[in-house]
């Protein structure tokens, strides 16, 4: 992947009671912030894929789902192309864990109108659109009218 294209996504995971998953991020280097699963996309892989597998990687879910693209995120901060999927999940019987401590402190659900600060940037984009910038695009369903 070209450094000057980053191509990511990030799970929006939804409990029963519509809260949502969110990691409490201390990557070395970087400011502590709140970061939804997700990562790179790997060539050849698809968003839906990518959500599956960075999600098993990062919470040791394994039984969520169907995943489906929600939206599609691009901004292009210092001439670097960045594009996020949101992808939506569903719980399933699995609780997440803190796979990579090098990278998440705990994972903890918020209701999505009390969401903790400071978000991770795609996670904020994802998670509260765009309404001052115009990167955020919608994906409709391919069955819609």
């Amino acid at each position: 992947m070209s450094a000057d294209r980053i191509i990511g996504v990030g799970v929006v995971l939804t409990a029963q009671d519509g809260q949502i998953l969110l990691g409490e991020r201390v990557k070395a280097g970087e400011e502590p912030s709140w970061c939804l699963p997700g990562g790179a996309v790997e060539p050849g892989e698809s968003f839906e894929a990518a959500a599956v597998r960075e999600l098993r990687e990062e919470t040791g879910i394994h039984d969520a789902g169907p995943p489906q693209v929600a939206a599609v995120v691009l901004d292009h901060p210092g001439g670097v192309v960045r594009v996020s999927a949101a992808v939506t999940m569903t719980l399933g019987a699995t609780a997440p864990v803190v796979t990579e401590p090098h990278v998440f402190r705990s994972w903890r659900w918020f209701a999505p109108h009390s969401l903790p600060a400071p978000l991770f940037p795609a996670t904020g984009h994802i998670l509260t659109g765009a309404s001052d910038r115009n990167w955020y695009y919608a994906v409709r369903d391919a069955g819609a009218a």
